[in-house]
């Protein structure tokens, strides 16, 4: 069994659906049976894949689901039940495939209330935005934190609508307002937002759409990894996002961005597999969201002209930005951080994207490196066993070197 697990390097938007979508066309070309694990965050990942006549934009299914590969949620993961029947249909019309989905029943489900608190709040907090998503991602792991309001895929997937509507009211009656008054804000404080938690009729839609798109889940039994050949961790944000990375603070994700949850997995359920973590960044820096972004100033928009048609300018995370990458020391410290107390055997790859954008050198804070350089200049670090290469937005052109 080969086990590949995709993190990205820095604040996101590195390439990660590219490199999940790589190492799903190789399994595929070996006629081997895939599975990507999606372990980390929920429906607000972005993950692009990109064919000569066609692109998709992956939230919650793998982005190596054009390749025929399986998705997994597994208990880390928080879906969003809701949103997740738009996505299968936009896939398969896209396709004419029919996603597999397993899950594991601990999954700790996202529902309306969490996105619209979480909306209220960021905007309650005007020019001081962590840069959220609004997508209730940090209020459901808050409110699952109280065992009482938790919404397990497992408990969900044994409900009818009305049943889950009169939790969901429940979940409104007695936690909502205690919930509010934690974080100083009201109901007539939210103002649209506390409209929409005032209506029963969301929540009866909500129960309906949650239950209807449950029936598109398989659950997953640990037995059932012995069917494939390959799997791939899709991880989503990227290192420097990580909650426990302090450097960045508060403007980070309420989830483990790197190796640590695929560690976990793999030590309980495959001990014996060596693990290659596979770490993506672009010969850039990106950030889509709040926050200090290092060397911004150092970027030469003159020079270079980025397109990203996935990193739209939007109300929660305004426009993309970009910046070079740091020292050679900090451009590796994150990944040195984040490989620290790992459980499982690994072997360590980077995989550097886009390319094509920077005329095959990576933008740093003291030069511009041609890639030949580059590539010296990580087997004198020795810290990677393998150098992924991207040039252009497919798959089927990436390169690797063994170093």
């Amino acid at each position: 069994m080969k086990i590949h697990v995709v993190i990205g390097k820095n604040f996101g938007d590195e390439g990660k659906g590219l490199t999940v979508d790589y190492f799903s066309l190789l399994a595929k070309k070996k006629n081997k049976k895939c599975l990507v694990i999606r372990h980390n965050g929920g429906a607000q990942a972005g993950h692009t894949v990109d064919f000569p006549d066609k692109r998709f934009i992956f939230h919650q299914l793998s982005s190596g689901s054009f390749r025929g590969a399986d998705t997994l949620w597994s208990e880390t993961y928080l879906p969003d039940l809701y949103k997740l029947g738009e996505e299968i249909n936009d896939f398969c019309t896209l396709s004419g495939k029919t996603p597999t989905i397993f899950a594991d029943i601990k999954c700790r489900c996202v529902y309306i209330d969490d996105i619209l608190i979480n909306m209220a709040l960021e905007t309650a907090r005007g020019d001081n935005r962590h840069g959220s998503c609004g997508m209730g991602i940090n209020e459901a792991v808050v409110r699952s934190a109280t065992n009482e309001f938790l919404l397990s895929l497992g408990t969900i997937k044994g409900m009818n609508a009305h049943d889950l509507f009169c939790t969901l009211k429940r979940i409104r009656k007695n936690y909502v307002p205690l919930r509010l008054k934690e974080l100083g804000l009201d109901i007539k404080s939210c103002g649209q937002y506390g409209e929409l938690l005032t209506d029963n009729n969301v929540l009866e839609n909500t129960a309906e759409q949650m239950c209807r798109n449950t029936e598109n889940i398989k659950l997953f039994s640990p037995d059932f990894l012995n069917h494939y050949e390959e799997i791939i961790f899709e991880g989503a944000q990227g290192l420097l996002l990580d909650e426990f990375y302090l450097l960045y603070e508060p403007h980070l994700t309420s989830s483990r961005t790197g190796a640590y949850n695929p560690d976990h997995f793999c030590h309980k359920y495959m001990p014996a597999e060596t693990v290659e973590l596979v770490y993506v960044t672009r010969t850039y820096v990106t950030r889509h969201g709040c926050g200090p972004l290092p060397y911004a100033d150092l970027f030469d928009h003159s020079k270079y002209h980025i397109t990203d048609k996935t990193n739209i300018t939007n109300d929660w995370q305004g426009s993309l930005r970009f910046a070079v990458h740091g020292t050679q020391d900090e451009f590796f410290s994150a990944v040195k951080n984040d490989i620290s107390g790992l459980q499982s055997k690994f072997t360590l790859s980077l995989m550097l994207t886009h390319l094509d954008e920077t005329n095959g050198k990576l933008l740093t804070c003291n030069r511009e490196i041609p890639i030949g350089t580059f590539t010296e200049n990580i087997c004198k670090e020795g810290l990677f066993d393998k150098l992924y290469l991207s040039q252009s937005k497919y798959a089927n052109e990436i390169l690797y070197k063994i170093l």
